[in-house]
């Protein structure tokens, strides 16, 4: 997947550690835990339980998140042939379900665009996806190259090797996970600059620049911002794609660049740029703004 780490899902994480800290877990009937480890084969997952069901399960066993809402049509074509599968997996793989409407965060931490998307995590990292439909052999066919892969991991079958980690990317998420933002940035450029070749500080130090400025932006700005303010545009881009509208946020941009000239212009197409740069450059919606921006441009 592109973006080896989605530091807004991790911050939203950390925030959601602190609130859960706070609360009592609320037992199931006959005073059980609900969806207990190792159980289910199918489990429906809330932003609550995200880090439990998914992060901390997939440490020991392959876990398929499954993103969908109750208007998706192809999410009722494929969810079923899922749940099926995950029920005849013997236990290789555990299927987790978002409804992304009650659970928006989950959605953005794994940068949907669109639904039914389908994410296989394995300790505690996204390794590979898919969106819309498919046959549930193409589906048997992806589990097993992942399983191939990463199940000796999971299973602690012998022979299986620790990937290596890098303390210093460790360090910057200890200080993410703690709420140490500032901190957490400063390590990552850190890092990207002593090694320019390093894909995953650069691209972690990216997507937190970007999450920090949107943040600071107040939402109403996307209605109030004036045609001929090209900060305030800019601003208003930056909350439409916070809010997993990119369209409409690359849009504002190539809007600015068609009414304005020399600085601003420059300006708003270096943004853009920059924009592009968080996510995989093969996506339609970044391929067609590219084309838009061409096209204002010339």
């Amino acid at each position: 997947m592109a973006g080896a780490v989605d530091l807004s899902a991790l911050k939203e994480r950390a925030e959601a550690q602190r609130a859960a800290a706070q609360r009592p877990t609320r037992p199931a009937e006959g005073g059980q835990p609900a969806a207990p480890h190792g159980g289910a084969a199918v489990v429906d997952i809330t932003e609550e339980t995200f880090e439990t069901e998914v992060l901390e399960r997939s440490t020991r066993q392959l876990v398929v998140v499954d993103l969908w809402a109750e208007w998706c049509q192809p999410c009722k074509q494929l969810s079923p042939v899922l749940e099926r599968m995950a029920a005849s997996s013997g236990g290789r793989w555990v299927l987790a379900k978002v409804d992304v409407d009650a659970n928006p965060r989950i959605a953005q931490a794994f940068r949907a665009q669109s639904i039914p998307m389908v994410v296989a995590i394995a300790a505690g990292q996204p390794v590979s996806a898919f969106n819309g439909v498919r046959s549930e052999q193409e589906i048997a066919a992806w589990l097993d190259d992942i399983l191939t892969q990463v199940g000796d991991a999971l299973t602690g079958a012998a022979g299986a090797e620790a990937e290596a980690t890098d303390p210093r990317m460790e360090a910057a998420e200890d200080k993410l996970n703690a709420g140490d933002f500032d901190g957490a940035l400063a390590d990552y450029r850190a890092i990207a600059a002593a090694e320019p070749h390093n894909i995953e500080a650069a691209s972690a130090a990216r997507n937190l620049e970007f999450v920090l400025r949107a943040q600071a932006h107040d939402p109403s700005i996307v209605d109030n911002a004036a045609p001929g303010d090209v900060d305030a545009q800019l601003a208003a881009a930056d909350v439409l794609l916070l809010a997993q509208q990119p369209e409409a946020a690359f849009d504002r941009i190539i809007d600015v660049v068609r009414r304005t000239a020399g600085d601003d212009r420059t300006r708003a197409r270096t943004r853009l740029l920059e924009l592009f740069e968080l996510f995989d450059p093969a996506e339609p919606f970044v391929v067609a703004a590219r084309r838009k921006l061409a096209s204002a441009l010339y």
